[in-house]
């Protein structure tokens, strides 16, 4: 049975590409190609992207349903044995495809990546780059097959016919796919979700409710000039890792990262119900940050003070310039209460309005007078929950 890639490409621009995601799309044109009459035992993509956490990404089909994966591989790759050598490695490194038959005596140094598809029944390899417009690599695209005899001539002309029409394609998975992960990385799920939604006009801001959470290290400035600056980074990145645990675990948002400290939010809609899940949540992290610390043994002090109210959320800046971020009177009683930590030596200090709201035992610490407030407001340390 010949079989030809035409079909497969008009699906793929047709309807494939409106598959979720790259893995998605792989999984279904495998399953086509296979079912079409292509000699394919297994199809691989694999691309390297933008990410704090991941250097590569990687979908696998395989006739066996047993074998199907998809991959998020960490930094670091390229150090790797199992990378270093491979033939993704080698196709990535040359840019010219590679065509190996595996059937026969493997070398005793062919890499273990040959001798695992080998010993999986593949006969053939066939890989080759997939090259993008705007970016210095694209990904690489490879294909086995279990047919005795291999791949034919027609086989590796219509596979090439299939990755040169792939690439705009998965080249807009791509770049979808970095932008939501720089976006999320740099503002928030829900915040970095918003601008790629398109709230990115100046002005465009809208007014919510929060509980929110100012968090900063005691004592930074001594910390400054007496530790070399390597471990200062150090700390202040454990830090930071120890709030977003807690942060996130809790159901918020971490802000901004402000030089030692933390701005998160932790949004309501308003409704009693609401409001007293946000204060709880925000409390619940604060005191879970305290014990993710212990554990990790990090060896500086914190506070963290917490507000709830109304406040000003959305785009601030040059015309050119933006920042999304929050404005008002509640945000600046937040980090006015964290002010207070250190003073009155508590690790966690509450906003009256927010031990009211929670509802949770606390024990009134001082009444102070806020900066920017009039009167003066009761501050409490929430117990342990």
């Amino acid at each position: 049975m010949t079989w030809h890639a035409q079909p497969h490409i008009d699906w793929v621009l047709t309807e494939g590409r409106y598959m979720p995601d790259i893995n998605a799309m792989f999984q279904a044109l495998g399953t086509r190609l296979h079912e079409g009459g292509a000699p394919l035992q297994r199809v691989r993509f694999a691309m390297r992207t933008v990410h704090p956490l991941v250097t590569a990404i990687s979908t696998i089909w395989d006739a066996d349903p047993d074998n199907i994966v998809a991959v998020q591989t960490a930094h670091g790759m390229e150090q790797r044995s199992g990378y270093i050598g491979s033939p993704l490695a080698t196709i990535r490194t040359t840019q010219e495809p590679l065509r190996l038959r595996l059937d026969g005596p493997l070398d005793t140094d062919a890499h273990r990546v040959l001798h695992e598809m080998k010993a999986q029944g593949i006969v053939e390899y066939f890989g080759l780059p997939i090259t993008f417009a705007h970016a210095p690599m694209g990904g690489v695209v490879a294909y086995g097959t279990a047919h005795p005899k291999g791949f034919t001539d027609h086989d590796i002309a219509q596979m090439t016919r299939l990755a040169d029409a792939l690439a705009p394609v998965i080249e807009s998975y791509a770049q979808h796919y970095k932008a939501t992960a720089i976006a999320k990385s740099y503002l928030g799920p829900r915040t970095g979700q918003r601008v790629l939604d398109g709230q990115i006009t100046r002005g465009d801001i809208e007014t919510i409710e929060a509980a929110i959470l100012f968090s900063d290290i005691r004592g930074w400035t001594a910390l400054n000039a007496t530790e070399p600056p390597d471990q200062v980074l150090d700390i202040a990145n454990r830090y930071f890792e120890v709030m977003s645990d807690a942060i996130d675990n809790n159901g918020g948002e971490i802000l901004k990262f402000l030089g030692d400290g933390v701005l998160a939010l932790f949004p309501s809609d308003g409704s009693p119900d609401g409001k007293v899940e946000a204060c709880r949540q925000a409390i619940s992290a604060a005191h879970a940050a305290l014990g993710i610390a212990a554990l990790a043994e990090l060896q500086v002090p914190f506070g963290t003070g917490i507000h709830y109210g109304a406040l000003l959320y959305g785009n601030v800046g040059a015309r050119e310039r933006l920042d999304f971020t929050v404005l008002g009177q509640s945000v600046n009683i937040a980090s006015r209460v964290e002010a207070f930590c250190g003073r009155l030596n508590e690790p966690v200090l509450i906003s009256d309005p927010v031990a009211r709201i929670a509802g949770l035992p606390t024990r009134r610490v001082s009444t102070e007078v806020l900066k920017g407030l009039d009167t003066p407001m009761d501050l409490h340390a929430p117990t342990a929950m």
